[in-house]
């Protein structure tokens, strides 16, 4: 049994469907179950990070566990499920992590995290990290400036980003839960090809059949429109610097760290958005 964590967000939920194409069983740790939405195969359980009295009958029967969690008490929620996951028997963790930087330019989202993996490796579980770089889907993030104004709108200038499809994302996952050889790795994952917004933006107006504008914005504009959209402050002051990251130039490496785990070709940025090209029509 396969304990999936953050099951119904947007890896989550690939990893779940890859876990039940491969025969395995899965159970998924939501807040809401009966929001969930999820496969009928899946043994769905209420269990909240910030409520560690859920995650003991979370992890119960379980010999694997995908952790995804998210925010400043990274750290400390990876401890507790970890420190849970032990006393269950578990044997392996996979963690959901993050790139975020270099080593002299760590954002806070990279830093949360690397709290979480020092956490599950302090019990002494195996454990891989997968720490994958900016998601392809977060361009669903423009659909409501390219539906009102056929514009995008993004504080990265002409910095290039090999963003990774989320689907990938879940197969090295998998892979790690479902094969040997993989406890004590960590896996950085990029797509397969470095893109400027500018030519994401390009890629997605073929897709739509229809022009956008890119449009670069300096980052206190870029502030004031995530504040504006309600995003917390300390999410906001972790991707600002991130930005600056991207504008250098020194986010650009491409990593074949997908094609090596799974045997296949990363999937492109053209492949995600004639994918999801609806979407931005809806």
């Amino acid at each position: 049994m396969i304990l999936v964590t953050g099951a119904t967000g947007t890896v989550g939920r690939e990893v779940v469907k890859q876990l039940l194409a491969a025969g395995e069983q899965v159970r998924a740790m939501t807040r809401n179950p009966a929001t969930a939405k999820l496969d009928a195969r899946v043994e769905v359980v209420q269990g909240d990070f910030d409520a560690p009295d859920t995650l003991a009958r979370a992890v119960d029967g379980v010999d694997r566990v995908f952790s995804l969690t998210f925010g400043p008490q990274t750290g400390t929620h990876e401890r507790d499920l970890a420190r849970e996951a032990k006393k269950a028997g578990v044997h392996h963790i996979v963690k959901l992590s993050a790139i975020g930087g270099d080593r002299e330019t760590k954002n806070a989202i990279r830093l949360w995290h690397e709290e979480g993996e020092e956490a599950i490796k302090e019990t002494g579980i195996g454990w891989t990290v997968v720490r994958p770089g900016g998601f392809m889907s977060n361009a669903l993030h423009w659909r409501g400036t390219i539906r009102t104004q056929g514009k995008v709108f993004s504080n990265y200038g002409e910095g290039k980003l090999p963003s990774i499809h989320p689907r990938d994302i879940a197969a090295v996952a998998v892979r790690a839960l479902t094969s040997n050889g993989h406890e004590g790795k960590t896996y950085e994952l990029t797509g397969p090809q470095a893109l400027s917004i500018r030519e994401q933006v390009d890629i997605l107006s073929e897709a739509l059949g229809r022009r956008i504008e890119y449009v670069p914005i300096p980052d206190d504009a870029a502030r004031k429109g995530m504040e504006k959209a309600g995003m917390p402050a300390l999410l906001i002051d972790a991707l600002i610097p991130f930005a600056a990251f991207i504008r250098s130039g020194r986010a650009a490496e491409v990593l074949p760290t997908v094609e090596k785990v799974t045997g296949r070709s990363a999937l492109t940025f053209h492949d995600w958005a004639r994918e999801y090209a609806n979407m931005f029509l809806e």
